[in-house]
């Protein structure tokens, strides 16, 4: 039995199904692109959907976990 589904020619896309907005950032945690590039990513050219995925991996440290801050320090007995 074939699987057609995956064979369609599907829109280039980032998306790894972690579908999570970063609270401050406002990014998806999964793939990095802001709501508004999600919402905009079917009627964007191929070639504008490049230059986003392009620039994807630099906004990793926009999203990156804090450690605790304050109040893990102040826990462990550090001040």
């Amino acid at each position: 039995m074939s699987d057609d589904i995956w064979k369609r020619n599907e829109i280039e896309s980032p998306c790894v199904r972690i579908c999570v907005v970063h609270p401050e950032a406002r990014l998806c945690t999964g793939c990095l692109r802001s709501i508004d590039e999600i919402a905009r990513w079917s009627r964007m050219s191929a070639e504008e959907r490049r230059q986003i995925m392009a620039g994807l991996e630099a906004r990793r440290p926009m999203i990156a976990q804090r450690r605790g801050g304050r109040a893990a320090r102040l826990a462990r007995g550090q001040a």
